[in-house]
């Protein structure tokens, strides 16, 4: 059986960037499983699965528009230094975890300016980067229908970063809800 559109599909991966490091890998005899067309992977993998089926191997690439976008430049923001705990020296590289309407999300430190504002990314920490995939398809068939009812159910709330089905593309939407989505 091939993978296509609502199919369950289990894969072990790892991935990697351009310059091989290691970023993400599926747990030993834990395979990742999805729907298929439910959003629940980025699209540029999925579509490199399609037609694929158990037991196949492959190395692919994404692009940063079929994966997390490229850099958003609207989405680098100045906060008042004064929003970070007082006890640590806020540093360009370091993260943070926020509070948004819709729940947490994680910002990154650019900058610290010399006007007591700090300048932070909300990119997600893989927009831009092109990811390199090493996949081993263990599984393709029909779900269930509680795997259905599962994916139905993640879908209608949204990415899992607190974003729901209204969702739209502004820097202050992706603040709310995350950068860890699909959703931007």
């Amino acid at each position: 059986m091939n993978i296509a559109d609502k199919m369950y599909v289990a894969i072990e991966y790892t991935l990697t960037l351009e310059s091989g490091q290691e970023i993400d890998k599926s747990p030993a005899d834990q395979p990742l499983g999805f729907i298929t067309g439910t959003g629940q992977i980025i699209p540029g993998l999925e579509k490199a699965l399609m037609g694929r089926a158990t037991g196949d191997n492959a190395k692919l690439i994404i692009a940063p528009e079929d994966a997390y976008g490229p850099v958003k430049d609207d989405l680098f923001q100045d906060i008042p230094k004064s929003q970070f705990p007082n006890d640590v020296e806020v540093k360009p590289g370091m993260a943070f975890e926020a509070q948004g309407p819709r729940g947490p999300f994680m910002i990154t430190v650019a900058q610290v300016n010399d006007n007591d504002t700090v300048t932070v990314d909300l990119n997600h920490p893989m927009a831009g980067k092109q990811l390199h995939f090493d996949v081993n398809v263990i599984d393709v068939r029909e779900p269930t229908a509680d795997e259905l009812a599962q994916a139905a159910a993640s879908l209608s709330a949204g990415c899992g970063c607190g974003c729901g089905p209204d969702k739209t593309d502004s820097a202050d939407s992706t603040a709310a809800c995350g950068t860890g989505c699909n959703c931007g």
